[in-house]
């Protein structure tokens, strides 16, 4: 138990970590499944059209790719990957924690109603497969706040001092 107070900076910098990278990919897989049940079904009814529906289908699991290149990044600086792990106060690692959380909670949040757009840009594809290209900008607006919590979780992560 000791020796958990003595490394609590580390301890809350490998939350941050394990933030980013749990609730950004639990949105991507909730979102990957909710728009894989609209593909599945529309493939059913036409195979021909598998192509198109996985690419709308996949869309939503770049917020988990986000989370997992937070985790590294904070995982890299704190020292764990490569070499030995750094000594870091405890208000430094809450403050890694921190800068870890933009892309846990808004790559969550994102990925499920990215899931929930894609399934209805899917429905589009199955009735009109011509209107794939405008289809793919609805889930592609809600990519766009996932990237934006990308940016600041990497810019604060990286603006850290240790």
């Amino acid at each position: 138990m000791e020796s958990i107070w003595n490394n609590l900076g580390l301890v809350y910098a490998l939350l941050g970590a394990a933030v980013a990278v749990l609730l950004a990919g639990a949105g991507s897989a909730i979102g990957v499944g909710i728009a894989g049940q609209a593909a599945a079904g529309v493939v059913t009814e036409d195979p021909g059209k598998f192509g198109k529906v996985l690419v709308m289908q996949l869309l939503p699991g770049t917020q988990g790719l986000y989370g997992l290149l937070v985790g590294f990044i904070t995982l890299s600086k704190i020292g764990l990957l490569g070499g030995g792990a750094v000594q870091i106060e405890p208000h430094t690692g809450l403050m890694i924690f921190a800068a870890c959380l933009p892309i846990g909670i808004v790559g969550l949040i994102s990925g499920k109603y990215q899931g929930q757009t894609s399934a209805a840009s899917i429905g589009i594809v199955a009735k009109k497969p011509d209107q794939f290209g405008k289809a793919m900008l609805f889930p592609a607006m809600v990519e766009t706040y996932a990237i934006l919590a990308l940016l600041i979780s990497f810019l604060a992560v990286n603006g850290v001092q240790i």
